[in-house]
């Protein structure tokens, strides 16, 4: 059987991880954030749902290592709760 081809998401500043595998999540996280900074959209909300928190943790794992990730948290009642991570980058800088 065929594999489906790449899957397009609006780059909006929401990712919602909820239709995704785990074992996708830091590279899409990563592109995802990259495409962003090129557009300017510098708050930036990573919907990974509750649960066990495993998507969490994955999420919040590959934030730390980006020297671009001004800040990071969990949402507020009006942006997912703890379903979701609020993320601030430093704009891309115009050499």
């Amino acid at each position: 059987m065929d594999e489906p081809g790449p899957v397009e998401i609006p780059i909006d500043g929401t990712l919602d991880l909820h239709t995704f595998h785990p074992r996708e999540v830091r590279e899409l996280v990563l592109e995802y954030l990259q495409e962003c900074r090129r557009r300017g959209i510098l708050s930036v909300r990573i919907v990974h749902g509750k649960g066990r928190g495993v998507l969490r943790k994955k999420v919040h794992s590959v934030l730390k290592k980006l020297d671009y990730v001004v800040e990071f948290k969990l949402g507020d009642m009006g942006s997912g709760a703890w379903g979701a991570t609020l993320v601030t980058l430093q704009p891309e800088a115009n050499d």
